[in-house]
């Protein structure tokens, strides 16, 4: 697993991409593991702070009982429409995937403006996979470019 700092100082560029379309807008999509297996998708805003991927929610949030739970999660950003008339320039979309790990230590949630003893849940996310999907500037292919675990960086073109 890998912190955001360390997916920026290996690819700076997929870094910048990602940090970007994460950056469209203040809701992103979350996936989560129920008790039962299914999948559970949720709103969530997510932090890039200090080198890491943080999460929040409300106490007793299900998605946060899912993460306590399972700590798999997969998380989207924010997406436009393409314009079918010039579909190179569509501006993309980002998905991060790994594991939380729930933060208890009261400095750091006082950091992020958790009152102590409030029952918020605060999650760090330990990244296993960073991809940013685009169309090339011709219009004529997907470009995924993706970071895994394990496996390192790669670009893929689809027609």
């Amino acid at each position: 697993m890998a912190s955001w700092r360390e997916i920026e100082k290996e690819i700076p560029e997929l870094a910048a991409r990602v940090l970007a379309s994460m950056g469209k807008g203040k809701h992103k999509t979350m996936a989560t593991l129920r008790r039962d297996g299914s999948p559970r998708i949720s709103g969530t805003e997510v932090d890039f702070r200090d080198g890491e991927v943080w999460l929040g929610s409300m106490p007793g949030a299900m998605k946060a009982l899912d993460l306590r739970r399972d700590p798999r999660v997969a998380i989207h950003s924010p997406s436009d429409d393409p314009d079918e008339a010039n579909p190179g320039a569509w501006s993309g979309d980002a998905k991060l995937a790994g594991r939380a790990a729930e933060v208890t230590d009261p400095a750091v949630r006082e950091a992020f403006g958790v009152p102590q003893g409030e029952a918020s849940h605060l999650f760090r996310v330990d990244l296993t996979e960073v991809v940013f999907t685009r169309v090339d500037e011709a219009g004529e292919h997907l470009v995924i470019e993706m970071w895994h675990e394990g496996s390192g960086h790669r670009v893929v073109r689809r027609r």
